[in-house]
């Protein structure tokens, strides 16, 4: 394991992204392995959470994936935001603004850290919106770059 210097080994970096297709999974299940392999704690919905408890009927899943994400989204201490699509998710989008909200009004070292490397755009003159752009620390347009940023 290569060790995040400057004190992140080990802190907990929710992964906020689509997660509806086979393609998007796979792309979110190998980004966080190569977080985790930086020596940081990785909540990845689809696999971590209760997306897919078939004990629960959809109603209690909704609500369970609400609480739990939720309370994940707050306990993290690095926000990963993953924009890719013709527009960013909008579950990721809702727990974007839990974590800036946290941010702004409790804990100012969270950090918010943002991967779009989908050359869409959606608005014109800009590949993202602004309130979602402005809600983050930094925003990368390449793995490489964010899991450099990480390591760093």
């Amino acid at each position: 394991m290569e060790e995040v210097p400057g004190g992140l080994t080990g802190k907990l970096v929710y992964f906020a992204g689509p997660l509806f297709n086979p393609a998007e999974r796979r792309f979110n299940a190998a980004l966080a392995s190569r977080i985790e392999a930086l020596g940081l704690r990785v909540f990845l919905p689809q696999r971590d959470g209760v997306e897919s408890d078939a004990a629960l009927s959809p109603a209690d899943r909704q609500a369970a994936i609400f609480a739990l994400d939720r309370d994940k989204v707050l306990e993290s201490d690095i926000f990963l935001f993953v924009a890719d699509g013709r527009v960013p998710d909008e579950g990721a989008c809702v727990e974007l603004g839990i974590a800036y909200a946290q941010k702004r009004l409790q804990r100012p070292g969270k950090l918010l850290v943002g991967l779009h490397t989908d050359q869409r755009a959606a608005f014109a003159g800009s590949r993202l919106n602004e309130m979602i752009a402005g809600a983050l620390d930094h925003l990368f347009a390449e793995e490489a770059d964010l899991l450099d940023f990480l390591r760093r």
